[in-house]
């Protein structure tokens, strides 16, 4: 195989190691999302520059993602709301990481349309952390088969502007300081509905500045065993959104309406709300590659694991070298 050959291979095995939220679902209605870097339609997603992870936990790119930007639209949700967040492979295949725990994050617009919120002023509050499943795996790993993230919006929370934000913290390098890698997304809903569940100020948090790279949650000697504990970074879960402390991996975290929703810093496994699992939604994903360009064909094996830039390299290179001889 000729160098000419190998580097756009090792490139296109490094751009499907990143991803990006291709399309947000609310109560079964579906908002597509724009390409990195590419043209930008009305969205309710923020579109980023680049599907690469965020490194750094005081990079500003935490907040929304790379060079994030203001979307055009705004979706109509309500306490209770069902909502679903795609992930998919910088080139189109299923989410190629398996290690890590998922958040999900809300910050008040106040009276300014989302659409013209500057997300850098938003003060968040969590209302999901998805750990491992009660077998060990992480619930990250099921994005890999083609499911879906999920969560629930509280049943009191208060009408008005938010930001949706969910976090793929993929922990695969995160077994030293600076190996984290931060996936965030940031969707622009309208909740309705006349209640008035709202966080406490003191479960607000900026981001940057809810996290250090020194975080129990995100330096993680031991993320490859399965019974270690695992520590949350950033904030508890808001208080009115409700639930249960959860101290175990066999204990399951609630959607965003609370039942058995873990807490801050304590150990949670995954609800069957957190994950829509390949067998329901494979229709959908068989529909998505052949109507949107962005979609290729995914890669659903159970067996498949994400392999560092490194190794792709190193196996590209072995592989030459035994061709050669």
């Amino acid at each position: 195989m000729k160098t000419s050959v190998i580097v756009p291979l090792l490139l296109a095995a490094y751009t499907s190691a990143h991803g990006f939220v291709r399309r947000v679902t609310i109560d079964g209605e579906t908002f597509d999302g724009n390409l990195p870097n590419g043209a930008s339609n009305p969205s309710i997603i923020r579109q980023i520059s680049d599907p690469s992870p965020v490194k750094g936990a005081d990079n500003p790119a935490v907040n929304c993602g790379p060079s994030a930007s203001t979307a055009d639209e705004i979706a109509d949700a309500n306490p209770g709301s069902v909502i679903s967040f795609d992930w998919e492979g910088g080139d189109g295949s299923n989410w190629p990481h398996n290690t890590g725990p998922m958040m999900t994050y809300m910050a008040s617009c106040g009276e300014t349309p989302c659409s013209e919120f500057d997300s850098s002023d938003a003060e968040w509050f969590k209302i999901q952390q998805v750990g491992r499943k009660a077998d060990g795996e992480w619930a990250q790993a099921d994005l890999m088969n083609g499911a879906v993230a999920k969560v629930t919006l509280p049943d009191t929370l208060a009408p008005g502007n938010y930001l949706i934000r969910h976090e793929i913290l993929s922990l695969h390098l995160g077994t030293s300081v600076g190996g984290a890698e931060f996936y965030p997304s940031c969707a622009q809903i309208r909740v309705g509905g006349d209640q008035t569940g709202q966080p406490e100020p003191d479960e607000l948090v900026r981001l940057p500045g809810a996290y250090s790279d020194n975080d129990p949650g995100i330096v993680v000697p031991d993320v490859f065993n399965a019974k270690a504990p695992y520590d949350f970074p950033g904030p508890a879960i808001a208080k009115f959104v409700g639930g249960a402390e959860s101290d175990s991996d066999s204990t399951s975290s609630g959607s965003g309406s609370g039942s058995g929703t873990g807490s801050g810093g304590s150990t949670s496994g995954s609800s069957n709300d957190e994950t829509s699992g390949s067998s329901s939604s494979g229709a959908c994903r068989l529909k998505k590659a052949s109507t949107t360009t962005a979609s290729g064909a995914a890669a659903t094996g159970s067996s498949y694991r994400p392999r560092h830039i490194s190794r792709v390299m190193r196996d590209l290179v072995l592989g030459h070298a035994r061709n050669s001889n």
